[in-house]
């Protein structure tokens, strides 16, 4: 069992450049992978998705990578043509507006569109040990974190689940006594109604039988424990469990729900309180893992 909320951090430098690789994971439905960095490392980022995708399968997670280049990697080029077009033209304007007397100075041509121009003079490759280093650091950290949260949500929700297992023996001690007392209030009931006129006994406990299917809570009790067991099993998986875990926690809150809805008896009515506290906790935890 994982946690989908993790971190990771890792740090290159040589005498070139500096970098930082930070990840970031949140709860999320789905897998979404959010990617900051320099342009120039914009490759990266299918490497970077690919790897992520093999350690995660749920969550949001953002991953940036900030780079501070110790030495310059930028050439800087004039285009002569260019300036001269430009001199030439400003020189033109300059006779014309003798009377405003212009200043006429290196800036003028400098700020043209085109002079000075800048590329780099790396690639990629140039960051590619800082990347490999801080990737294989980040995604160990996310693994360690993932586990490390996972086991102490799980511990949490083996409690949570015995406790509704505890509460759904108490119940299930009380199934024949719950019955018992529908079909002696019934009886009674039927009595009260007809006093001392004759009737069809036989029709009665029909009648009676009726009823108890209607409220009896047995199969609602086989059917909750039955999900307990496969509860159980996923918490011991190494699997991303959390959209089972959840399916489960519909089909249990629905269980006893119906218990509680039928029963007639004080014991069973507070022990379905337990169960969906208990279920109300489980279902948050579960929020979180993957």
């Amino acid at each position: 069992m994982k946690s989908m909320t993790a971190y990771g951090y890792g740090e290159f430098q040589n005498e070139n450049y500096v970098m930082v690789m930070e990840l970031k994971s949140y709860n999320n439905r789905y897998l979404e992978i959010s990617f900051n960095a320099p342009p120039y490392l914009s490759a990266y980022e299918n490497v970077i998705t690919s790897l992520i995708k093999e350690h995660a399968q749920r969550g949001h997670i953002d991953i940036s990578i900030r780079v501070k280049n110790i030495r310059s990697n930028v050439e800087v080029s004039v285009d002569t043509d260019v300036a001269n077009a430009y001199i030439k033209a400003i020189k033109e304007v300059y006779n014309l507006a003798q009377e405003l007397k212009p200043r006429f100075n290196m800036g003028d041509i400098l700020s043209q569109d085109g002079v000075l121009s800048s590329i780099r003079t790396d690639g990629i490759e140039a960051y590619q040990e800082g990347l490999d280093h801080c990737t294989e650091i980040v995604l160990k950290q996310f693994d360690d974190a993932k586990a490390r949260e996972g086991l102490v949500t799980r511990n949490d929700l083996t409690v949570k689940i015995d406790a509704i297992a505890h509460s759904l023996e108490v119940v299930r001690s009380n199934v024949d006594g719950l019955e018992e007392m529908i079909r002696r209030n019934l009886t009674d009931r039927i009595h009260e109604m007809l006093g001392d006129q004759h009737y069809d006994e036989n029709r009665i406990l029909t009648e009676v039988a009726v009823m108890l299917n209607r409220y009896t809570i047995n199969e609602e009790v086989v059917r909750l424990g039955a999900h307990i067991a496969e509860f159980r099993k996923l918490l011991g998986s190494e699997e991303a469990v959390g959209k089972r875990m959840d399916f489960l926690c519909q089909e249990m809150n629905r269980e006893i729900n119906t218990i509680g809805s039928k029963s007639q008896m004080v014991q069973v009515n507070l022990e379905v309180v337990n169960m969906k506290d208990s279920l109300e906790n489980i279902r948050e935890q579960i929020r979180n893992i993957e």
